[in-house]
């Protein structure tokens, strides 16, 4: 049994703590800065035998720990990754992997060199949807790419930006395409070849005065294999959360996903016909709870068994370092005015800061 911990007790701990006690973990600490988010956690959870830690760097000298999992302001996660490969750990942290791509490569590197694992939590990778969609992608049934759509169409209000400060600034987060709608930025990459050749995109602030980064961004991506990449993400929607889709359309095949994460198939057509549309939808569609959907666990598990296997895991510290890149680009195509080439020069969300100020 591989012993656990988690640093950071805040809004998406649950589904952490809920996919370690799922695969069997030894729990052995929790750790935030804040002491009563940690006993809050465990209590919901009914968690007994373990430290509470505030200090992650006297987590990691006392505790005799194989895998740590990062879910703290995105602004913090590049530090605590380096400080948990140097300690020997295996490593799940939080998307984004880094707001940098100087620290995502760091990471990645470092990883590789002290052989430990380093998986972002792009759980919606492990959605029954998205692995049936991959899996027609990796069986050539869509003919010849075309273009694909994402589209985020979310809302965050003021008491949001207020539970957590560190929220919508350029140093510690990034703007709604950096947090909100990154995991189906990642999809769409992922899906369409993960080779771009360059990105044009818009993005504003129309609707969160109060915050530094972007409620709005819009996005043309041209990929290397000729087809094309729409995203719209936004969390200026009225007045709640409307979808998360994702469309893939190719030269012989139709594919939509939407729900709450793309965890349901809408549309399933293909010229090959070898699979019915309706029995496609019933069997590789959830319904979760909230936005989080039920990746969580089946990421974990995956993380595990790349841990006693000696494996990659199948999210790679190198596919969360892509999905920065992609919003990387668009802020930087945004701010210039241009397209942008691909691959970027290293560059980091504080590289916009003062953008939307007059």
């Amino acid at each position: 049994m591989l012993n656990y911990a988690l640093i950071g007790c805040g809004r998406i701990s649950p589904n952490h703590i809920a996919a370690a006690l799922s695969n069997r973990l030894n729990i052995r600490a929790l750790c935030d800065v804040l002491p009563e988010a940690a006993s809050k956690a465990a209590q919901l959870h009914n968690l007994e035998d373990l430290h509470f830690y505030e200090d992650y760097q006297e987590m990691l000298s006392k505790e005799k720990l194989d895998l740590v999992a990062i879910a703290t302001e995105s602004g913090n996660h590049a530090a605590l990754v380096m400080d948990c490969l140097r300690a020997g750990v295996h490593v799940i942290v939080e998307k984004p992997i880094a707001l940098s791509l100087a620290d995502a490569d760091a990471m990645a590197e470092l990883a590789k060199s002290k052989q430990l694992i380093l998986c972002p939590c792009h759980q919606n990778r492990f959605n029954k949807s998205i692995l049936k969609i991959r899996e027609a992608i990796d069986q050539n049934r869509f003919g010849k790419l075309l273009h694909a759509a994402a589209h985020i169409r979310w809302s965050r209000g003021k008491a949001y930006y207020e539970q957590a400060p560190w929220r919508g600034t350029w140093a510690q987060d990034g703007g709604a395409l950096m947090n909100q709608c990154i995991h189906n930025i990642d999809l769409l990459r992922w899906m369409m070849g993960d080779e771009i050749e360059e990105v044009f995109a818009y993005t504003d602030q129309l609707m969160h005065p109060y915050i530094e980064a972007e409620d709005l961004g819009l996005a043309l991506v041209k990929f290397k294999n000729g087809a094309y990449g729409l995203i719209e993400g936004t969390t200026n929607i009225f007045p709640s959360n409307l979808e998360e889709t994702l469309y893939l359309f190719g030269s012989a095949g139709t594919v939509k996903a939407g729900g709450k994460s793309v965890n349901i198939i809408e549309e399933w057509r293909f010229e090959d016909g070898i699979d019915h549309p309706e029995d496609v939808k019933a069997n590789s569609s959830e319904e979760p709870p909230n936005i989080y959907g039920f990746g969580h666990t089946p990421l974990y598990a995956d993380v595990i068994d790349s841990i006693i296997n000696e494996r990659d895991p199948f999210i790679t510290a190198e596919a969360g370092r892509r999905a920065v890149e992609l919003v990387l680009a668009i802020y930087l195509s945004a701010s210039l005015g241009r397209p942008v080439k691909f691959p970027l020069e290293p560059i980091s969300t504080v590289d916009f800061a003062g953008l939307y100020t007059d």
